[in-house]
């Protein structure tokens, strides 16, 4: 759910996002692992510990994966950021990634992916270093 106290815009009214995380998210963390540019973040919940499954659409440039927060600072970019890595199921394989850090918008460096930037120009990204 969009958080209306964060530093991030976000872009989608509530209830689609809560439609989203009821209806989409169960089918798309089946199948996004198999769909190119988009993956399923695993990650656990800051204060219950609790594992979760988030799909995404993913950026990559082999050292560096970023994904656009069109729904601004959402729980699962704040769950990883607390915890300081995450895996990352995608066509490729599983991998490990650390040091996640929330950029805010139009922040993005070159080592960010180009497509990546691109959306950072409206809204932040969560960029990850690919162990």
């Amino acid at each position: 759910m969009p958080d209306t106290d964060s530093s991030l815009p976000y872009y989608f009214p509530k209830w689609m996002d809560r439609a989203g995380i009821r209806y989409l998210n169960p089918w798309m963390r089946r199948i996004a692992p198999a769909l190119p540019g988009f993956a399923v973040v695993e990650h656990a919940g800051r204060k219950s510990g609790k594992q979760y499954e988030t799909p995404v659409a993913i950026f990559s440039n082999g050292r560096v994966a970023a994904v656009v927060l069109l729904h601004g600072e959402t729980d699962w970019a704040r769950n990883v950021v607390t915890a300081g890595q995450a895996t990352i199921r995608y066509r490729r394989g599983t991998v490990t990634v650390r040091n996640p850090r929330i950029i805010s918008p139009r922040q993005a460096g070159s080592d960010v992916p180009r497509l990546a930037r691109l959306g950072n120009r409206i809204a932040g990204v969560i960029v990850f270093d690919i162990d």
